[in-house]
C-alpha cells in the first residue's frame, strides 16, 4: 500500500474548507453535520471515511508514529517548522470540525514537547517551533478544546515554553548595549 503524499494534517486548506464548512453548519443547525473524507490515493479504489475514522488514522499513522519523526528529524530546522505546522493544523481542524480528543492533545504534549530527543532536536533545529507548539497546546487548553488535561501535564507544558523561551532569549543576536548602535544611534 503506497503512502498518501498529502494527508487532512498537512495543509490548512482542509480545515479552512472542510472544518470551515462544518463550522458554519454546526453555527447555523445548532448540531455537527455528518462529516467525511474522500481518499483517492488509489483512483481503482476510492474510499469515505468518516472524519473522527480519518483523524484517528492519520494521527496514529502519521502524526505520532516513531517513524514518521525519525525521518522528520533529519530535515533539520525545516524538520522542525514541519512537526509545528501540523499541530497547528490538528488545532485549526478541531477548532473548526471538532475532531480531537482529550487523549490526542496529551498523547501530542507527550510526544512533541516531553520526550527528550525531541527536546533536544528543536533546541538543536529550531527552537521557535517547540514554543508555537506549547503556546498552541496551553491555547488548546485555555479554549475548552483539550477539556480536561492533567494539571501536572499543564504545568510539564508550560515549564517546556519558558525553557525554550530562555533558550531563545540566551541566542539574541544583539546585545541590548548594541541597538545604539545598529540603530544609527537612535533608541
Amino acid at each position: 500500500c503506497a503512502l498518501p503524499i498529502y494527508d487532512l494534517f498537512d495543509s490548512d486548506d482542509y480545515l479552512q474548507f472542510h472544518g470551515g464548512m462544518t463550522a458554519t453548519v454546526r453555527h447555523l443547525a445548532g448540531t455537527n453535520p455528518r462529516r467525511y473524507f474522500g481518499d483517492s490515493q488509489d483512483p481503482a479504489r476510492p474510499r469515505v471515511r468518516d472524519l473522527r475514522e480519518e483523524t484517528l488514522r492519520v494521527f496514529r499513522s502519521r502524526v505520532v508514529n516513531p517513524k514518521w519523526l525519525d525521518s522528520i528529524r533529519r530535515h533539520g530546522y525545516k524538520g522542525a517548522l514541519e512537526v509545528a505546522a501540523t499541530v497547528d493544523y490538528l488545532f485549526g481542524y478541531d477548532a473548526t470540525a471538532e475532531v480531537l480528543d482529550d487523549w490526542m492533545y496529551e498523547q501530542l504534549a507527550r510526544t512533541y514537547l516531553l520526550d527528550e530527543t525531541m527536546q533536544r532536536f528543536f533546541a538543536d533545529s529550531n527552537p521557535w517551533a517547540e514554543t508555537d507548539i506549547a503556546n498552541r497546546l496551553l491555547e488548546a487548553i485555555q479554549r475548552g478544546m483539550w477539556e480536561q488535561p492533567d494539571p501536572a501535564l499543564r504545568a510539564q507544558i508550560e515549564d517546556r515554553l519558558l525553557a525554550a523561551e530562555e533558550a531563545l532569549e540566551g541566542r539574541a543576536p544583539i546585545e541590548r548595549g548594541d541597538v545604539a548602535r545598529d540603530t544609527g544611534g537612535e533608541r
